[in-house]
């Protein structure tokens, strides 16, 4: 494991890797399960909900128009995971924990994007709440996505980014 930990290709395959098919799977799970704004109640501020999200987070562009949508989310994002893979080939020996943020960043994106060329949208089911008060659902990409951006703002708020 070691091994795999200090080659950074192994690294970025392992951790993207892992994100990009536990979200795929998790997301064909709920679209072979669940029909569209079905939901499964889990606990009493937890559901399982099949939405499909036209926009980005937070539903970012969702009342755009597809063309909007498509440039901005397929063409943008696929540069933006370009350029991830450029700043985690700067990054990755020496700064195994930001590295490993920059791969989980890169997961995530990838998760997403999948979902965007295939449905034009990105399915989520994560659907957190108190009362009426809903959090926008979510998934696991988007999760990889949030975990990888503590990582990162962890190391400007330490001022630890490394020289580029």
């Amino acid at each position: 494991m070691k091994s795999i930990i200090k080659n950074p290709i192994a690294r970025l395959v392992l951790i993207s890797g892992s994100i990009i098919g536990t979200d795929q799977i998790t997301k064909m799970i709920i679209v072979s399960t669940l029909h569209l704004h079905e939901t499964i109640a889990v606990t009493q501020f937890f559901n399982i909900t099949h939405v499909l999200n036209p926009g980005g987070a937070f539903g970012l562009f969702a009342e755009h128009s597809l063309a909007v949508r498509n440039f901005f989310f397929l063409f943008v994002s696929s540069g933006v995971a370009l350029l991830l893979l450029w700043f985690y080939k700067k990054t990755w020996e020496n700064h195994l924990l930001f590295s490993c943020g920059i791969a989980s960043i890169f997961g995530g994106a990838v998760g997403n994007l999948i979902d965007r060329f295939r449905f034009g949208k990105v399915i989520d089911f994560l659907d957190f709440y108190i009362g009426d008060y809903h959090w926008p659902a979510f998934n696991v990409a988007d999760s990889a996505i949030c975990i990888g951006m503590a990582i990162f703002i962890y190391h400007i708020m330490l001022n630890k980014i490394p020289e580029l």
